[in-house]
Order: C-alpha cells, then structure tokens, then sequence
C-alpha cells in the first residue's frame, strides 16, 4: 500500500503527543510494501525548540524529528489506530551536516525499516534539505504490545 494524499490527517490523532510536542508538520508519504515514510517540517519562531539566539534549531532535534517519523509509520503498521506509545532504544551514528536547523527552511525526513519484529524494530532515516542528504542515523524503537502494562512494571 503507498499513499501520498495526507491532507486530511490530524498528526494529534496519528503520534502519541500533545501541540507543541508534535514537531513535525506533514506526512508526505507512507509504503508499507517498502516499510517506508517520509514526513516533513518547516522550521520558524513557533517551533518550541526553536533558540532565538542561533534563529534555528539545534540540530541535535533532527533525532526527534526522526523519532516522531517512524511514530508516523507505526500508526499506519498498527492499523490506523489509536497512537500507541513507542520508546527510542536508542540511536547509532547520528551524523549531520549542520549547524542548526534553519529558520524559514523546509527539511523532509524519511525513515525505512531495516529489521523488525513484533516490538524491537531498527530503522534507518535521513533528513534533506534542497534534495541534499544533511543527516541520518540508524534508530532502534520498542513498542510493547501493552506499553501502559510495560509502564507499570519499570
């Protein structure tokens, strides 16, 4: 299945977070046959990591922007349900060309699943800017099946 027609979607009802936790703008793309997803975000004054003093953001967000991308592809690997709660294990070579993510500039992000199981899944995604590649990362996420039952037993 690919969809590209995104413009009814609410990202509160696809992430498991409030504005202004939400930090990326759109869902571009979705191919579940490629488990792929690409998403975007355009950085201004209203972003709530957005430094007045560098007129950007850091470019250490680009790993939630990448989180918050594969949240995208879950819901649409769950079914299109209620967002389910997923947990970064962790990040392997966070690379990037920046120096922050700057104002007024639109950055696509895609993330692609490299392995997965039931609930540990690794993902490799980039960020572009201008169709060039300005950071990537290989991410593992968990997502328990009854991540508030996980919750309760930490």
């Amino acid at each position: 299945m690919k969809k590209t027609d995104f413009s009814d979607i609410n990202l509160e009802n696809v992430l498991p977070h409030d504005r202004p936790m939400i930090l990326i703008d759109n869902i571009l793309e979705v191919d579940m046959d490629k488990k792929f997803v690409k998403t975007s975000v355009t950085i201004s004054s209203d972003k709530v990591f957005f430094d007045r003093e560098i007129n950007g953001v850091s470019p250490l967000v680009g790993i939630e922007f990448m989180a918050q991308t594969i949240g995208c592809y879950s819901y649409y690997r769950c079914g299109q349900k209620i967002p389910k709660i997923g947990f970064l294990l962790g990040t392997r070579l966070y690379e990037n060309d920046l120096i922050k993510f700057e104002n007024e500039k639109t950055y696509i992000i895609t993330a692609q699943e490299i392995y997965g199981d039931n609930e540990l899944v690794s993902f490799e995604c980039l960020i572009y800017n201008d169709n060039k590649e300005v950071a990537k990362a290989v991410i593992n996420a968990f997502q328990p099946a009854d991540a508030e039952a996980y919750l309760r037993e930490l």
